[in-house]
C-alpha cells in the first residue's frame, strides 16, 4: 500500500480487523450519521462547556454566551447575569436547570407564565466562602444539589449551602452512580461521603496529568479517564492501569471528557482529535473526527441522552451522532472521485463507479492489527469516464462504462464489449448475459475459462436500452431511455429481434415519458410518475396494478426497483428509499422511516443497493457509500415518541408580542381580550432523522383535527371570549403517532363584558331604575298637581263659565227684560204719540166742529165765546206737557238720542228734535202732521230744512240715519 499522503485520499475509519464479514464488524467501517448544528443555527457563542436534557426532552448547553435551549424545532438563549459564560449545566428532572459560571451559580426556572427565570443562589453563600472562580461541575442527588470549582465543593440542600474545602485545589468532581469522586491536585484521588472527602489508595498512581473522565465499567468497577497517562480501572480496592487500544491514541491527542454509552461502549472526547469509542473489551469500534463529520477536533463536553444519541459540545458548534444507527457513512470529503453511481464490494476490495472512472479499496484486508486504518480509494488504469453499472455475474465483475463494458480482475480491467453506455446486464441463462447499452442490445457468453466475453450485438433492435427484463415467456421488455416501452421477441439464436412492439400512452400507460420496467416477484411491472402498471397479454394494454399501488401508498409513484434479499426489494421514489417485504402472501410491508437520512443523497435515477450477504448492504450516495445492516434495523424496538410541547404563545393583533413561553406545564392561561389574536408554536422533543407531522384541534374553534403539517406553529385571529383547549400530536415517518399534548386557554371578556362591568351595569340599571322611579314619581306628582291644577283651573273655568253663562242669561234675562221694557216703552211711547194724535185729531174736529155749533137759540156762537173755545183746543194741541211726556217716554226707550244729536247737531232747534223723534219712530207724515199741529206741507218742509242742518247726502234716506244714530 502506498502510504504518501500526496498519492493516496485516507479518510481514518475506526473498525476490528477480521477476515470475516459479520454483522458486528461492520459498525467499524465508516461512521455514524452525525448531524451538525452550527453556530449560524443556534446563534449563540463558539464553545458549549456543558450538556444536558430536561424532563421534557428539551437539550440545555453551557454556552459561552448563557444557557442554551434546543426543542429540536427552536434555539434559544438565555443570557447569565453579567452575560456570564455557562460552565457547566445540570436538570433536576422537576424543572429547575441549574447553571453555574464565573463566581456565580443557581437555577433557572419557568414562572408562571413559563418564561424561564435566573435563580441565584450566591446569597445563601457566606462571605467568607463566596466563589471567586468557574463552577466547572454540577450534579443532582435527590434533593441536593452540588457545585464544584477548583477552590471548594458547594452542596446546596433544602435552603442552605454547605462548603467544602481541600487543603490543595480541586480538579473535577464526577458522579458514578450514587457516588462522588474527585481529584485533589497533587493528592490524588478522593471520594465524597457524608460531607467529607475520603482518601483512595494507590490514586497517587495514576500521575500528575488529572483525573478527566470516570466511568462505570462492569460491576462495581470504574473507568478512570486521564489527560495524557490514558485509560485506569479502579476496582473498590486499587487502581490500575488498563491496557487497550484506545491508550496511545488518548495520550497523543488529550483525552478531555467522557460518556458512557448504555451497553457497552465508552466515549472519549478529546482536544484534538474529535471522539474515540471503545468498548468494554478495550477494543475500538469507532473514531469520529472533523474529517468524518464533526464540525471541530476539540471535544469540550460529551453526553449521552436515553435514545442514544451522543452530543459533543464542541470548541465551535455542536454535533448529535446517532451511535446506534444502523447506518453508518463514508463520505469522500476531497472530491476526488466524484459522483458514485455505482458500488460493489468483491474479493476484499470494495468498487466505486463513479463519473470519474472505477475507484478500488481494500475493504477488511488482512494486514497488522492497527487501529486506525485508511481507505485508500485508487484510480483503476484505463478506466477514466463516466462508469454507469458494477454487476456481479457468475463470479466476475463486470463493469458497464460509457466507452464499453470491462471486465475487472483485482485492481486492473478487460475490455470486454465496444459497444457503448452499458446500462445495465441481465442474465438470460447460465451461460447468457443480455445487456442494455446507448444502442441496442448486447449478449454476452461464458468462455471455457468461465470469463464472459461478448458474442453479438442484437440486429433489428438499435433504441436507447435503460432497463431491461425477460418475461416468463422468453420476450424481452426494454425501458426507451426517454420515452416509452418496447417488447422485442428474439430470434430463437437470440441473433436478431424478431418482433418489435413499441407501447406509449395509447396503449393504456399513464405517460408516454418516465417509464421503466422492472420484475417484482417474478411479475413484470412498470413504473410511472403515476404509479405501477401492468401488461395484459390478452388486450394487449397496459393497467393500473391497484392492488400494489395501494399497498405502497406514497411510494407507488417509485421510478426503480432493486431486488434485495428474497422476497424483499428496495423503492425508489425521486430521491426517498424504502425497503418492502413480500415474504407474507397477499401482504405487503414498508419500511421506510430508517432511510430517512438517504433522502435525496443518492443519484436520481441511477440509484444503486448492493447485497454485501444475507444482512449487510452496500449503498451508493452521491459523493460516497453507506453500510446497512438490517440485523440492527430490524431489531430495533418500536419508536416511543415525547410529547409535544408548547413552546410559545405570541400576541399577533399589532405587533407580535410574547404573551407565554415553555408553556407545557403551565394550565388556564387567560389572555385578554384585546389579544384575542395569537399564534401557538409547538415542537416536538425528537432529535434523529425522521419526517415529522404534526395535527393540532383547538376545540371550541375547530371542527375536526386538522391536515398533517409540517409547520409548527399556527395562528387563531379574533378569539371570542371562553375557554379553549388546543390540542396537538405528532406522527414520525407517517408512522408512530405521539400522544396528545393539551394547551387549556381563556380569552378573557372584553373590558365591557367583565363582571365588574357587569356590576356597573347593574349599578347602572338599579340607578337607572332609581332614576326612572323617581322621575316617574315626581312625574307622577307633578302630573297629578297638573291633574289637581287642571281641575281646579277647570273648575274655576267652570264656575267662570257658569258664571259667566249665569251673567249672560242675567245680561240676556236683563235685555230680555228691557227689550221686553222698550217694546212695552215703544208701545207706550207709540200708543202715547197715537194718544196725543188721536186727542189732537179729536182737538181738531171739535175746533172743526165748533165753527158749526149753535145755541139754543139757533145762533152762531158768538165769535170771542168761539175764540175761547179755539184757544183751548189750541192749548190742548200745544201743551208742552204732552211733549215732555212723550220725550220722557222717548228717551227711555232710545237712550241718550237727543244727547247725541244735539252734540252733533247743535243748530237743532226743539220742533227740529221733535220731528227727528217722529221720524226715529217712523211715522207718517199724516201722523206727524198731527203731533205738530201742522199741514202735511209743512212736515215736508221741515223734513227738508231737517235734511240740510244734519248735512245728509242727497241719496242718504233721513229715516234710516236717524234710525242708526
Amino acid at each position: 500500500m502506498n502510504t504518501k499522503a500526496g498519492k493516496r485520499i485516507a479518510v481514518i475509519v475506526v473498525f476490528l480487523l477480521s477476515v470475516f464479514i459479520v454483522k458486528a464488524d461492520i459498525k467499524r467501517i465508516g461512521v455514524p450519521y452525525v448531524q451538525n448544528y452550527t453556530k449560524a443555527q443556534y446563534q449563540s457563542g463558539n464553545q458549549n462547556w456543558s450538556i444536558t436534557k430536561d424532563e421534557h426532552g428539551i437539550m440545555y448547553f453551557g454556552n459561552a454566551e448563557g444557557l442554551l435551549a434546543f426543542d429540536g424545532k427552536y434555539w434559544q438563549l438565555y443570557r447569565m447575569p453579567n452575560s456570564l459564560i455557562v460552565r457547566s449545566v445540570a436538570a433536576d428532572g422537576k424543572g429547575k436547570i441549574f447553571v453555574g459560571g464565573f463566581g456565580e451559580f443557581g437555577y433557572w426556572e419557568n414562572n408562571k407564565k413559563g418564561f424561564l427565570k435566573y435563580n441565584s443562589l450566591i446569597p445563601l453563600v457566606r462571605k467568607t466562602y463566596l466563589p471567586n472562580e468557574e463552577i466547572w461541575k454540577i450534579y443532582v442527588d435527590g434533593d441536593r444539589v452540588i457545585f464544584q470549582s477548583f477552590g471548594a465543593i458547594f452542596i446546596y440542600s433544602k435552603g442552605k449551602i454547605d462548603v467544602i474545602r481541600a487543603p490543595k485545589p480541586y480538579l473535577f468532581l464526577f458522579k458514578v452512580s450514587d457516588r462522588f469522586f474527585v481529584e485533589e491536585v497533587g493528592a490524588g484521588l478522593f471520594e465524597l461521603k457524608n460531607n467529607k472527602l475520603n482518601f483512595i489508595n494507590g490514586s497517587l498512581g495514576i500521575g500528575n496529568s488529572g483525573v478527566l473522565s470516570i466511568l462505570p465499567f462492569q460491576r462495581n468497577k470504574y473507568l478512570i479517564g486521564t489527560g495524557n497517562n490514558g485509560l485506569f480501572i479502579y476496582d473498590g480496592k486499587q487502581i490500575s492501569p488498563w491496557s487497550n487500544e484506545a491508550n496511545e491514541f488518548l495520550k497523543t491527542y488529550q483525552l478531555n471528557n467522557g460518556a458512557l454509552i448504555p451497553g457497552k461502549y465508552f466515549a472519549y472526547g478529546t482536544i484534538l482529535n474529535g471522539i474515540v469509542i471503545i468498548d468494554t473489551t478495550g477494543k475500538v469500534v469507532q473514531h469520529i473526527n472533523k474529517s468524518s463529520g464533526l464540525q471541530n477536533n476539540t471535544v469540550l463536553s460529551l453526553f449521552t441522552d436515553p435514545e442514544q444519541n451522543l452530543w459533543a459540545g464542541l470548541d465551535n458548534g455542536i454535533d448529535r451522532i446517532e451511535v446506534n444507527s444502523p447506518l453508518y457513512f463514508y463520505f469522500d470529503k476531497t472530491g476526488r472521485f466524484g459522483t458514485v453511481y455505482s458500488s460493489i464490494i468483491f474479493n476484499n476490495k470494495i468498487y466505486l463507479g463513479t463519473n470519474q472512472g472505477l475507484f478500488y479499496s481494500d475493504w477488511l484486508p488482512e494486514g497488522a492489527n492497527q487501529l486506525l486504518q485508511t481507505f485508500d480509494f485508487k484510480l483503476i488504469p484505463g478506466s477514466q469516464g463516466q462508469v454507469w453499472d458494477l454487476s456481479l455475474e457468475g463470479g466476475r465483475l463486470l463493469c458497464g462504462h460509457n466507452d464499453g463494458t470491462y471486465q475487472v480482475t483485482g485492481t486492473s480491467i478487460t475490455k470486454v464489449s465496444s459497444v457503448n453506455g452499458g446500462w445495465t446486464i441481465k442474465k438470460l441463462r447460465d451461460d447468457l448475459l443480455i445487456q442494455g447499452t446507448y444502442t441496442g442490445l448486447v449478449i454476452y457468453k461464458k468462455d471455457g475459462g468461465g470469463n464472459w466475453v461478448f458474442d453479438h450485438k442484437v440486429a433489428g433492435f438499435g433504441e436507447p436500452s435503460r432497463y431491461v427484463e425477460e418475461d416468463s415467456k422468453g420476450q424481452i421488455w426494454v425501458s426507451h431511455a426517454y420515452k416509452g416501452i418496447y417488447k422485442i421477441t428474439l430470434s430463437g439464436d437470440l441473433q436478431k429481434a424478431t418482433s418489435v412492439k413499441y407501447y406509449d400512452k395509447r396503449s393504456g400507460l399513464p405517460d408516454s415519458y418516465n417509464v421503466n420496467v422492472f420484475k417484482l416477484d417474478n411479475q413484470i411491472v412498470f413504473s410511472s410518475d403515476s404509479g405501477f402498471c401492468v401488461y395484459d397479454d390478452i388486450s394487449d394494454r397496459f393497467y393500473k396494478y391497484q392492488q400494489l399501488n395501494k399497498m405502497l401508498a406514497t411510494f407507488a409513484s417509485s421510478n426503480k426497483i432493486i431486488a434485495a434479499i428474497g422476497r424483499k426489494y428496495w423503492f425508489i421514489n425521486h430521491g426517498r428509499v424504502a425497503l418492502a417485504d413480500l415474504s407474507v402472501p397477499g401482504k405487503l410491508t414498508i419500511d421506510s422511516n430508517r432511510f430517512n437520512i438517504l433522502n435525496g443523497q443518492m443519484v436520481q435515477h441511477y440509484e444503486n443497493i448492493n447485497l454485501i450477504n444475507n444482512l449487510i448492504y452496500l449503498i451508493s450516495v452521491d459523493d460516497g457509500f453507506v453500510i446497512l445492516n438490517d440485523e440492527d434495523s430490524s431489531s430495533r424496538n418500536e419508536i416511543k415518541l415525547p410529547r409535544v410541547l408548547f413552546r410559545k404563545v405570541e400576541d399577533v393583533t399589532d405587533k407580535v408580542s410574547l404573551l407565554s413561553e415553555n408553556s407545557s406545564d403551565i394550565s388556564d392561561v387567560e389572555i385578554p381580550y384585546s389579544q384575542n389574536n395569537i399564534r401557538l408554536a409547538w415542537s416536538l422533543p425528537y432529535y434523529k432523522q425522521a419526517k415529522v407531522k404534526f395535527q393540532y384541534y383547538l376545540d371550541g374553534y375547530s371542527r375536526q383535527w386538522s391536515d398533517w403539517t409540517t409547520q409548527t406553529q399556527k395562528e387563531f385571529t379574533n378569539l371570542s371570549q371562553g375557554t379553549y383547549k388546543f390540542s396537538v400530536r405528532a406522527e414520525i415517518n407517517d408512522e408512530n403517532v405521539s400522544p396528545v399534548s393539551v394547551y387549556t386557554f381563556t380569552i378573557l371578556p372584553p373590558w365591557y363584558a367583565t363582571n365588574i362591568a357587569k356590576f356597573v351595569y347593574l349599578l347602572l340599571v338599579v340607578v337607572f331604575v332609581y332614576v326612572v322611579r323617581y322621575y316617574y314619581q315626581l312625574k307622577l306628582r307633578k302630573h297629578q298637581e297638573d291633574i289637581r291644577e287642571k281641575l281646579h283651573s277647570e273648575k274655576e273655568e267652570f264656575l267662570k263659565t257658569e258664571a259667566l253663562a249665569n251673567e249672560q242669561q242675567i245680561v240676556k234675562i236683563k235685555n230680555e227684560q228691557l227689550q221686553a221694557d222698550l217694546a212695552s216703552k215703544s208701545r207706550e211711547l207709540a200708543n202715547s204719540a197715537m194718544n196725543i194724535v188721536y186727542k189732537n185729531e179729536l182737538l181738531r174736529k171739535i175746533s172743526e166742529e165748533i165753527t158749526h155749533l149753535k145755541d139754543s137759540s139757533g145762533k152762531i156762537l158768538a165769535e170771542d165765546q168761539l175764540r175761547r173755545i179755539q184757544n183751548v183746543i189750541n192749548e190742548g194741541m200745544n201743551d208742552e206737557r204732552d211733549w215732555n211726556v212723550f220725550e220722557s217716554s222717548f228717551n227711555e226707550a232710545h237712550e241718550n238720542f237727543f244727547k247725541k244729536l244735539k252734540s252733533d247737531h247743535p243748530d237743532l232747534v226743539p220742533n227740529d228734535l221733535k220731528l227727528c223723534a217722529y221720524l226715529r219712530m217712523n211715522m207718517s207724515s199724516k201722523e206727524m202732521a198731527s203731533l205738530l199741529n201742522i199741514s202735511l206741507r209743512g212736515v215736508e218742509i221741515r223734513r227738508y230744512r231737517l235734511r240740510k242742518k244734519l248735512n245728509l247726502e242727497h241719496d242718504k234716506n233721513l229715516v234710516e240715519f236717524l234710525i242708526e244714530l
